[in-house]
């Protein structure tokens, strides 16, 4: 027996990331123009990281409150009364070790061996190959592309529940395809959840990344106290703030002990200081979000513009985050192009096939830079179209 024999079975088939590949691929090429990843090139704003370094300069680096700082909870239900027009105790709110932490625990309250958790696809990676470690068994449920873009067929998901399933994972608007759901979509797939006892998990990291009026719809705007949904977020997106690793859980306020528990048993809670310069993202960070969706928007329109010009890119103009998913005619390999496109055209995309059934034909790209950098990308990406 080898030493990977004695692992969990769950371990080792964790599968290596199709986008980590091609990064690790191309991440030290000169002159490379990175829009693999989900993020964009600001550094986090010096208001967020000087509330933090004065909290670490302050001898803010001991245990602290497991679930967050009062001042971080406090501030996260400003922030959703501002955005989301309703008033929350800083009892529903829990601070978790970046986004992809609050989804771990999310699902290991609510899935584990031999239960099924069902996602829409194409999705970001992460959730499906966490919910495969916990030891559920991850159900994808394709969205619907046609010539009016991306929809969810919510009939699909209905046929996808059975009576091993626990959760139904939403995430909208949608990494990689911006689908955006709208408030009729969510209240049927909440309608959907109440009849089985399902529980949701809602991950509305992008909810602000929206390009119609205002925010996305949200299912805060149509659920009720005692609806079995798990809000999962991030500080990463609005703020600039990916490398921190900061994110949240919004939950019933008789969850709270749960959660405390779970993030006792995890990470044993995030560094003060570092949420020190949440609370600051949260309370000063406002005209920031405004800047970067904007920023984002003129990007989304650039890319679209040179890319659609080529008469060979065919794509649905993403309703929200900042992605931009589509195919080249001739394309049959996506993950092969990737690496292809690195060394052609010093470019980096994420392939397709990375985000499950229903991206296999796509490549994804990442929009959320300056404009300067994001048009020579998408020349070059133009001219590698023309030799395929």
């Amino acid at each position: 027996m080898t030493l990977i024999d004695s692992l969990r079975a769950e371990a080792v088939a964790a599968p290596e990331s199709g986008i980590v590949a091609v990064v690790n691929y191309g991440r030290t090429r000169e002159g490379m123009i990175p829009l693999w990843a989900g993020e964009g090139d600001l550094p986090t704003p010096a208001f967020i990281s000087e509330a933090a370094a004065k909290g670490l300069a302050n001898g803010e680096t001991f245990y602290t409150w497991q679930k967050g700082i009062p001042e971080l909870r406090q501030a996260l239900s400003r922030y959703y009364a501002r955005h989301f027009g309703k008033s929350f105790a800083e009892e529903e709110f829990i601070a978790t070790g970046s986004g992809m932490h609050a989804i771990q625990l999310a699902l290991a309250a609510v899935a584990g061996s031999g239960d099924e958790v069902v996602y829409l696809s194409p999705a970001w990676p992460n959730f499906a190959a966490a919910a495969g470690i916990s030891g559920a068994t991850p159900v994808a449920v394709t969205l619907d592309q046609s010539g009016n873009g991306w929809s969810c067929d919510v009939d699909k998901i209905a046929a996808a529940v059975t009576p091993r399933t626990k959760a139904l994972f939403v995430n909208t608007p949608s990494n990689p395809t911006g689908w955006t759901a709208d408030k009729e979509t969510l209240q049927a797939i909440l309608n959907l959840a109440r009849q089985n006892g399902l529980w949701i998990i809602a991950d509305e990291i992008y909810s602000l990344f929206h390009y119609g009026h205002g925010r996305a719809p949200s299912f805060l705007d149509i659920s009720t106290a005692e609806d079995r949904i798990l809000f999962v977020n991030s500080f990463s997106k609005n703020w600039a703030m990916t490398g921190w690793r900061v994110g949240w859980i919004k939950t019933h306020p008789e969850l709270q002990q749960v959660f405390e528990n779970l993030i006792q048993y995890s990470t044993s809670g995030v560094a003060q200081f570092m949420q020190r310069g949440a609370v600051a993202a949260l309370d000063h960070g406002e005209a920031f979000i405004v800047e970067q969706v904007e920023r984002a928007r003129k990007a989304r329109d650039l890319v679209c513009d040179i890319l659609g010009a080529t008469g060979k890119a065919r794509f649905t103009v993403p309703q929200g985050a900042f992605y931009l998913f589509f195919t080249v005619d001739g394309i049959t390999d996506p993950r092969r192009a990737a690496f292809d496109i690195v060394d052609k055209a010093n470019v980096g995309l994420a392939p397709g096939t990375a985000f499950g059934p229903g991206g296999e034909a796509f490549l994804r790209l990442c929009f959320h830079r300056r404009l300067d950098q994001l048009e020579e990308a998408a020349h070059r990406l133009a001219g590698w179209m023309r030799t395929v």
